[in-house]
C-alpha cells in the first residue's frame, strides 16, 4: 500500500499524543527519539535489535588507542568556507553559521574537529545515489570541517540548502538542513546530528524531525537568526550552539 502525508501524518500525531499523555503522567522526558520510529520507515528496518557486542574484551582503550587525534595542521584555511572551494561561485543564498560546542555545564569543549554536509541550494547532495531532478552546482560540494576554537565555537560559511523529496512516503519533503559530525577523541565517539533553519513550513509534515517528541528538544535543532553573524552585502548570520550531554542537550542521530 502507498502511504501518503495523511498516513505518516496520523502515525506521527498518535506517537505524539501518546509521549504527551505519558509525560502528563509523570513519565521522564525523552530528549531522544526511539531508534525504531515507525513514521520514519527505514528506521524500522536498521536499528539495532540485539545488545551491544563489547569490543576487544571491553576495554575501551585498545579501541582509543587507534583514535583520530586531530590538530591545526589537519584544517585547511578554507575547509570551513563552502562558497571558496572551487573555480567559480556556487549558486544560491550564502550563510554565515556559528555556535558553541559546550557541555552539559556550559563549558566550552576545544579543539574539537566539527565536519558538516548538505544539500546545495536546489537540494540535492553532491552524490552518485541522490538521482533526483534537480541541478547539481558544479562550485558547491556541500562539506565542510574545522576545529573548535578556545571558547568552544565554531564557523562556516557556506550556500543555504533547499529542500528535497526523499521516499519515506508519497509527496515527502525534507525542511533544509545541515548536517553535523562532531568526532570526539575517538571514532567510537563520533555523534551525528541535524541543524534547521527557523519557520520552515516543513516541520510538521518531516517525520525525521517529528521524531524527537519532546518539544523543547526539537526546538534546539533549529538555529537562530543572528544580525551580528550577517555581513553587510555578502550573507545572513545563523547561530546553532551544540550541547553534548544534560537536560539541554542536543539531539543526537544515534540517540543515547
Amino acid at each position: 500500500m502507498t502511504l501518503t502525508q495523511s498516513d505518516i501524518d496520523t502515525e506521527v500525531n498518535d506517537l505524539q499524543n501518546a509521549y504527551d499523555k505519558a509525560v502528563a503522567g509523570g513519565a521522564p522526558v525523552q530528549h531522544h527519539p526511539p531508534r525504531d520510529y515507525a513514521p520514519y520507515r527505514s528506521s524500522v528496518l536498521r536499528h539495532p535489535k540485539q545488545p551491544l557486542v563489547a569490543v576487544n574484551g571491553g576495554d575501551p582503550e585498545t579501541v582509543e588507542l587507534s583514535g583520530p587525534v586531530f590538530g591545526p595542521t589537519d584544517i585547511t584555511e578554507i575547509d570551513n568556507d563552502l562558497t571558496v572551494q572551487h573555480q567559480g561561485e556556487p549558486l544560491g543564498e550564502r550563510i554565515t553559521v556559528s555556535g558553541r560546542l559546550l557541555d552539559r555545564d556550559g563549558r566550552p569543549v576545544r579543539g574539537q574537529l566539527i565536519e558538516l554536509w548538505q544539500a546545495n541550494a536546489s537540494g540535492r547532495y553532491a552524490h552518485l545515489r541522490d538521482q533526483h531532478p534537480a541541478p547539481l552546482d558544479p562550485n558547491f560540494t556541500g562539506v565542510g570541517r574545522t576545529l573548535t576554537d578556545d571558547q568552544g565555537r565554531y564557523f562556516f560559511r557556506t550556500i543555504k540548502p533547499g529542500a528535497y523529496p526523499w521516499r519515506n512516503h508519497t509527496n515527502a519533503w525534507r525542511p533544509a538542513h545541515i548536517h553535523f559530525s562532531l568526532f570526539g577523541s575517538a571514532f567510537t565517539q563520533r555523534l551525528v546530528t541535524q541543524m534547521y533553519f527557523p519557520n520552515d513550513p516543513l516541520f510538521p509534515y518531516d517525520p525525521i524531525l517529528r521524531s524527537v517528541t519532546d518539544e523543547s528538544a526539537r526546538g534546539r535543532l533549529v538555529a537562530q537568526y543572528n544580525h551580528d553573524l550577517s555581513q553587510p552585502e555578502f550573507s545572513l548570520g545563523y547561530e546553532w550552539d551544540i550541547v553534548l550531554d544534560g537536560p539541554s542537550a542536543t539531539w543526537i542521530e544515534e540517540g543515547r
